[in-house]
């Protein structure tokens, strides 16, 4: 059938349709050979506008009635309680702590319990809670619960509500829980925030939603500018070079692992100081079923495979885990797909010297108070930036550099000639913007990839830790059996086995196995 004759005929029969001389059938018969819309995938959904369209309502494994499962907040622990006269009693203590961003990279933060995002506080609605907030800072702090309804008194604003609780007090929150979903706690001074004092507060409903998960997960995104040889946060900063998932930068945070056919929750908290973050899923089809204000009613969802997450925002999607195979979960901005935010892109990898780390605020901020007007005075600076592209200094070599500590040292003239490692291209300069992609360079040392290939990884391409930075996860979808392996830690699982077709990856230090 010529192109013609197939637009003459598909217009004739739309039309026919229209008017109802023709039925959808015969309208159906038109398309291509193979041509399928949403009601030919029976498997992946029924429908469009039906129950089960996308997975919309379709059901997991478990039964409707059950209690709603726990949740788990990858590389994050949970806060324990005590019932005290049918109150559930939590005990806060909030200071300094030493987080291990990526392997071998600590950095000084703020959180709660010795962790950062603090631990996970977990209760059902009608609760009665007591929170004994407990302040090791050297600082006033205060408590806030974002989203919760609670009584003024209870609201943690200083100075508003509250006085702030001097260092070495300690203040106690206490109300009823009469909502459900997903919600956060954290200081309410404004860079103590930055430095890290959040905390994930999840109220379950009495009865799971119908129809049920069968695994709840929960994630944290912040963001960090944190200068170089430093370990301490620029909070001042309003341009960021670290994002992390619950306190940890990808590719070193834990794989969410599930079940082939699982019903899955993902609620997602945007903790960072400006940015929104557009969270993109690979291979999979979710629903927006909450907010920061609950539950959305099911004609309110949204279809969806990238939603938008802004600034102390939450955001629960669903999903039938139907698709199996290890699937990216990451924010679709492109500087926050990369750890240290800049990749060695364009002429930094030859001649490039980069600003200025630090400043005061006044250069910082653009207002130089000396110099000439091709002077330093006003060129941008780590964290403080006047302007993208505002010379040859713009490229700022902040990735993980060769000759740093574990990091493999590039030869002489290697730089952006040939030598760049994955490209393979000899006259790469006389490519403008030559080099662009760094993910494919091993940067990880032996030591470091053995903190990677934890147990829930088993399974994935020995190489998989490449093309994972910055603010990213990885949903691994996984048949029954290679799902039992995983989780039990059992059995000889093949490198690979996760992704069909794509085989065992690149070794990259040579023969070392799971």
């Amino acid at each position: 059938m010529s192109v013609e004759h197939g637009r003459r005929a598909f217009l004739t029969a739309s039309a026919a349709a229209a008017g109802g001389l023709l039925p959808a059938a015969a309208l159906a018969q038109e398309q291509p050979p193979g041509h399928q819309g949403h009601q030919g995938h029976a498997g992946h959904g029924g429908p469009v506008g039906g129950p089960n369209d996308r997975g919309k309502l379709t059901p997991g494994r478990r039964r409707a009635g059950e209690p709603p499962v726990p949740v788990e907040a990858p590389d994050v622990p949970k806060l324990f309680w005590e019932m005290k006269d049918g109150v559930k009693v939590f005990h806060l203590h909030a200071g300094h702590l030493r987080r291990e961003f990526l392997p071998g990279m600590w950095f000084d933060v703020w959180g709660y319990n010795g962790s950062m995002p603090g631990p996970t506080i977990e209760a059902v609605e009608g609760d009665r809670v007591r929170i004994v907030v407990h302040n090791d800072l050297p600082e006033p702090t205060s408590m806030h619960w974002h989203g919760i309804e609670v009584p003024i008194a209870m609201d943690g604003a200083p100075g508003l509500t509250q006085e702030p609780i001097p260092p070495g007090g300690m203040f106690t929150y206490e109300f009823t829980l009469h909502q459900n979903g997903t919600y956060f706690y954290h200081s309410h001074g404004a860079m103590q925030e930055g430095m890290g004092m959040v905390g994930l507060f999840i109220i379950h409903p009495r009865e799971a939603f119908s129809p049920p998960v069968d695994r709840d997960f929960a994630l944290v995104i912040q963001e960090w500018a944190i200068l170089p040889n430093a370990t301490v946060p620029n909070t001042s900063s309003m341009e960021f070079n670290f994002f992390t998932v619950n306190g940890r930068s990808a590719p070193y945070m834990t794989p969410m692992v599930v079940r082939q056919g699982d019903r899955v929750r993902l609620r997602m908290v945007n903790f960072s100081v400006i940015d929104h973050h557009p969270m993109h899923l690979h291979g999979l089809t979710f629903w927006v079923t909450g907010t920061e204000a609950g539950r959305i009613p099911e004609s309110a969802w949204w279809p969806m495979n990238t939603v938008l997450v802004g600034v102390a925002q939450a955001r629960d999607i669903e999903f039938v885990a139907n698709n199996p195979g290890d699937w990216m979960l990451h924010c679709h901005m492109f500087h926050h797909m990369m750890n240290h935010m800049t990749s060695m892109v364009g002429p930094m990898t030859t001649h490039s010297r980069g600003p200025g780390a630090g400043g005061d605020m006044a250069r910082g901020m653009g207002m130089p108070n000396g110099g000439h007007a091709l002077s330093e005075e006003f060129g941008p600076r780590l964290g403080r930036g006047t302007g993208e592209n505002t010379g040859e200094d713009r490229a700022l070599r902040t990735g993980p550099q060769p000759g740093q500590p574990g990091m493999p040292a590039m030869q002489p003239g290697q730089q952006g000639a040939g030598g760049h490692a994955g490209h393979g291209a000899p006259l790469g300069r006389t490519v403008p913007g030559f080099p662009q992609d760094m993910s494919m360079m091993n940067m990880y040392t032996p030591e470091q990839v053995a903190k990677l290939r934890r147990p829930e990884t088993r399974g994935m391409r020995r190489n998989w830790f490449t093309g994972v930075e910055g603010l990213m996860s990885v949903v691994r979808v996984l048949p029954p059996d290679l799902y039992d392996k995983v989780v039990s830690r059992q059995g000889e699982v093949a490198d690979g086995a996760s992704v069909p077709g794509g085989g065992a990856g690149a070794d990259p230090h040579g023969g070392h196995k799971h």
